[in-house]
């Protein structure tokens, strides 16, 4: 199985969305050697957001295409290379204002590309991106899974939103809820996260994806 672990949490090593999104490719990762796992650090290394010379360059015939346009479309295919190769997608961010990392919405703009990860037909827009497995890990300073801040929680939906238009349907979140609610809660909301990790790891060994880890 080949994993693709995607992080874009700004706070580096503070970051409890790096920390539980690793941990949950470590562990997968572990338990079978066959596995493989490819990191792509969206902090160390941002893709660039889209601009003139992307939006025309996908367009545009390989050989016809400028220097610059060739630079922006390569590192889009670079993304889609990687996504593609996966069969396991880890996406960790924070929740920033209401929403996802800067970061992981440049990497989503690279890798929702017409023709490449979806396509229109007489019957819509299909996804081409199939067969895989997404977890979400998201951490958030207040709690937004319940209660009167649902509706302010335009990560998650945007994310199911966005993956399953490319075709990947099957996204499985894992929260870490009210880090911003003094130490007592960030260590609650740690150790609920790492159970439900461990949770994934042993439902993944069970469906013989991954072999039980010793």
């Amino acid at each position: 199985m080949s994993i693709l672990l995607v992080t874009s949490s700004p706070r580096g090593a503070a970051s409890h969305s790096t920390r539980i999104a690793t941990e949950l490719a470590e562990k997968l990762l572990a338990a079978d050697p066959s596995n493989t796992l490819v990191v792509r650090d969206l902090v160390a290394n941002p893709l660039p957001h889209i601009d003139a010379d992307y939006s025309t360059g996908i367009y545009t015939p390989a050989e016809s295409r400028t220097p610059r346009q060739a630079e922006v479309v390569g590192v889009s295919d670079a993304a889609l290379d990687e996504l593609f190769a996966a069969d396991t997608i880890i996406l960790a961010t924070g929740f920033i204002n209401f929403g996802i990392s800067s970061t992981l919405k440049s990497w989503v703009d690279h890798v929702a590309r017409s023709g490449k990860t979806f396509s229109y037909g007489e019957g819509g827009p299909k996804g081409l991106v199939t067969g895989k497995k997404v977890y979400v890990v998201l951490a958030s300073g207040g709690i937004y899974s319940e209660g009167a801040a649902v509706q302010m929680d335009h990560a998650i939906p945007y994310l199911r939103s966005v993956l399953g238009f490319i075709g990947m349907t099957d996204v499985e979140v894992i929260r870490i809820e009210g880090v911003g609610m003094g130490p007592d809660a960030v260590n609650a909301a740690l150790a609920k996260a790492t159970a439900k990790v461990d949770a994934v790891v042993a439902a993944t060994a069970g469906t013989g994806n991954v072999a039980a880890a010793a």
